[in-house]
């Protein structure tokens, strides 16, 4: 067989060439979404962010400024999976990221109103820009895990509030595991302070000598072993 020779020119083109595809493929592949099992979301809300993380490697693959819940309507604090993924419209942007809060609907979302982004401003939910709740999207899956941080505080961002029945949320579903603990709460752990949990508020506190209401004010914090300390 006859050989086929190539010149220096030749061969410099061939390694260009190659080079270049490689490098589109390394950035083709980089930019594309990484639905892998390691990924997890972390939205902190003492900075107004959220990141993407790998969780395996431990690096940070995204991160979004974001605004969140205000004072009286906060975001809930705690541990989540994604449930549901939906394209929205209007007041909720052009994306939607249902999470398994029990006691509302809360996710994250897009906005109409991007002036937002960057403070507490929200009914709850996590709000993002469009074009980077778009982004998120792409890398979410069903049962990932969304982790909401509040501060050192956890779930008593905002102090320690008045529980009545009725009243729901983070800090309610604390006072429930603490309850629990103790055992004193039989029931399920879903932030909501409804009529199953009045008669074991009152067993409480009869059995530590607390005035007789349904109320979770600071001494049955105190009774309960919740303490905020500065």
């Amino acid at each position: 067989m006859k050989k086929r020779r190539y010149s220096i020119w030749a061969i410099l083109v061939i390694a260009i060439i190659l080079i270049f595809n490689m490098s589109t493929q390394a950035v083709f592949a980089a930019s594309k979404p990484q639905k892998n099992k390691n990924l997890a979301i972390l939205v902190d809300l003492t900075e107004e962010r959220l990141y993407l993380i790998d969780t395996k490697k431990n690096l940070i693959i995204k991160k979004y400024s974001i605004a969140s819940g205000k004072p009286e309507t906060p975001s809930p604090i705690g541990t989540w999976k994604v449930i549901g993924k939906d394209q929205w419209s209007g007041g909720f942007g052009t994306r939607w990221i249902g999470l398994n809060v029990p006691w509302g609907k809360f996710g994250i979302h897009g906005t109409n109103k991007p002036g937002s982004i960057g403070s507490e401003a929200s009914h709850g939910c996590i709000r993002m820009l469009n074009n980077d709740v778009e982004e998120l999207y792409r890398y979410v899956r069903h049962g990932m895990i969304v982790s909401i941080y509040g501060g050192p505080y956890g779930a008593f961002e905002w102090g320690f509030r008045r529980l009545q029945p009725g009243d729901r949320g983070s800090d309610v579903l604390e006072v429930q595991r603490k309850m629990k603990d103790k055992g004193y709460y039989p029931g399920n752990l879903d932030g909501i302070y409804g009529d199953g949990m009045k008669e074991f508020v009152l067993k409480f506190r009869k059995d530590n000598k607390l005035e007789m209401t349904h109320d979770i004010d600071y001494r049955f914090y105190k009774k309960l072993g919740i303490i905020l300390m500065d």
